[in-house]
């Protein structure tokens, strides 16, 4: 449906280096760094980053988040554990969430501008 999606972020070094290492585990490479934005994807530039002094405000309750699909449970768990690592918060384990479908396997952060990020497999274990 998307072709690509984009945020602005305060601080593009800090956001960057934080999405190179959370998106590397799911296959996701930085294909794009110039004068507008920085961009991944697998093969083409799909999930942008821009610079801007006033990005959208953070807010739990707004129900926004961003979903990256990943190949394996292994790559979730790699996501996790390297967004905590370069500046993410905890915003839920991975782990299989059954009341979705049984076997969306996911996990939750938040990243440096308090977007929440979920990285999510369906494929069985």
């Amino acid at each position: 449906m998307f072709d690509h999606v984009s945020i602005g972020v305060r601080d593009a070094k800090r956001s960057a280096g934080f999405y190179d290492a959370a998106l590397t585990p799911l296959g996701y490479k930085r294909l794009y760094d110039g004068e507008h934005g920085i961009a991944w994807g697998a093969t083409r530039p799909q999930f942008w980053i821009d610079q801007t002094s006033s990005p959208v405000p953070s807010d739990p309750k707004s129900g926004l988040h961003l979903c990256f699909r990943a190949g394996s449970r292994d790559a979730v768990d790699a996501f996790h554990a390297l967004a905590l690592q370069h500046g993410g918060t905890d915003n839920g384990p991975p782990g299989l969430r059954p009341q979705y479908t049984p076997t969306y396997y996911a996990a939750f952060v938040v990243d440096p501008d308090g977007y929440r990020i979920e990285a999510v497999c369906f494929t069985p274990d």
